[in-house]
């Protein structure tokens, strides 16, 4: 059985993708981020998202591989990448297919901040 969680930016499995598909592997966990491209990423801001992935996955080690604890790491990278959008590292891509805001509405120059 495929481990899972996903959120609306991050998508964590227990397993390994191989010609586009994913293999169950209890000793693997494959990280997707932001598959829908609603974000603008640059390398930093995504070596900031694995490098906060190491650390939650190093924390976890020892405990059992379940989908609790893999979907609390998911919530956990998640509310991580809405602090990146929060301190302007990242912002919404206004040429995504998807826009649903869902991290908070887009600040403008010169808008007041909440």
């Amino acid at each position: 059985m495929l481990l899972k969680s996903t959120t609306r930016h991050i998508h964590l499995y227990a397993g390994y993708v191989l010609d586009g598909e994913v293999h169950p592997d209890t000793e693997t966990l494959t990280l997707n981020v932001d598959p829908d491209n609603e974000l603008e990423w640059n390398d930093a801001a995504l070596a900031k998202v694995e490098a906060k992935f190491q650390e939650l996955v190093a924390n976890a080690a020892g405990e059992e591989l379940t989908e609790y604890n893999l979907r609390r790491i998911g919530s956990d990278l998640e509310h991580f990448v809405r602090s990146l959008l929060m301190q302007g590292e990242v912002a919404y891509n206004l040429n995504s297919r998807v826009r649903n805001y869902s991290l908070g509405i887009p600040r403008v120059a010169g808008s007041p901040t909440p």
